[in-house]
């Protein structure tokens, strides 16, 4: 699996080159011959267009409850007056299998869904050991400090056109409180932008490339050695889009705080509070989505 970074160069998993003094940027990273069959990949996407291509009324039947994540619609709606994002999405939990509903999988997507959730989640795996490594640890050890396997959700995304995308956001500015998030993007539409140094800079899509944002949780675990990214979704006014977000987090009732193997009293003090999971994706689904600070900001010890 080869990774792309996004100021230039690459490097490969699992190879001599990924070590603790790699310099990874604070920005995302595109990971290309990844395994995953081009078959598998256009099979998902061809399986989110159908689903929504089909009319409000049949869409409407995987409607998520209120104060629900999982099924159709929105998320971090907290005001009745808020300015929505101009999308349409719907949100599965995915892994452990047990904890699939059903009822928010229509029938002819879930085949699709199945093989792209698993093939996911090996180069989540992948991913995460060789985090464990750069942060000092053995293989399996952020696996074993976040409970076993992390869980996963797939979120479906729809963008359709506007004749003034310069007036709406597709998916507001934020970072993702997951330990990463792998993207699949629409080959023919760009959307996505990343905020670096201040600016947003678009991300082209590379056709069957995968796009791996680093999470909060990484943030937090690495002691902010490792930044997730304030990213975006802008509109197109001629065409509409699609992007499938794997989002991998640890489990709910497991703690996240910097590992002691990136905490250093004197160079590298501890920078974040420790939580449980599922208290800081509580917290982050309280407020409305306003760019990176929403999410991590609440857990720093020091303002730094």
């Amino acid at each position: 699996m080869e990774v792309r970074v996004e100021n230039g160069g690459s490097y490969e998993v699992g190879k001599s080159g990924w070590g603790k003094s790699l310099p990874v940027p604070s920005i995302q990273e595109i990971v290309i011959n990844h395994g995953v069959k081009e078959q598998i990949l256009e099979k998902i996407k061809a399986a989110v267009a159908a689903f929504f291509e089909l009319p409000f009324q049949e869409k409407k039947k995987y409607a998520k409850a209120e104060n629900e994540t999982e099924g159709y619609g929105q998320n971090f709606v907290v005001s009745e007056h808020q300015k929505l994002d101009w999308s349409d999405m719907i949100y599965l939990l995915t892994l452990p299998s047990q904890n699939r509903n059903f009822k928010f999988w229509p029938l002819f997507t879930r085949e699709a869904s199945e093989e792209y959730s698993r093939e996911m989640q090996k180069i989540a795996e992948e991913l995460q050991a060789n985090f464990s490594v750069l942060m000092g640890l053995k293989r399996d050890g952020l696996k074993r400090l976040q409970g076993g396997e992390l869980k996963q959700g797939i979120r479906k995304n729809y963008y359709p056109i506007c004749s003034r995308p310069d007036l709406v956001l597709g998916c507001s500015p934020h970072s993702d409180g997951t330990s990463f998030t792998l993207l699949l993007q629409d080959d023919d539409v760009p959307g996505l932008q990343i905020k670096h140094n201040e600016a947003w800079v678009p991300v082209k899509p590379i056709p069957n490339s995968l796009v791996v944002n680093i999470g909060d949780a990484t943030e937090i675990q690495s002691n902010g050695m490792y930044k997730s990214i304030e990213h975006r979704a802008i509109i197109n006014e001629k065409k509409p889009r699609i992007s499938i977000a794997t989002f991998l987090f640890p489990d709910d009732e497991q703690e996240i705080g910097p590992v002691e193997t990136m905490i250093d009293d004197q160079n590298h003090p501890k920078l974040y509070r420790n939580i449980k999971h599922v208290d800081y994706v509580r917290e982050m689904f309280s407020r409305k989505m306003e760019g990176k600070a929403h999410s991590t900001q609440f857990m720093k010890l020091h303002d730094k």
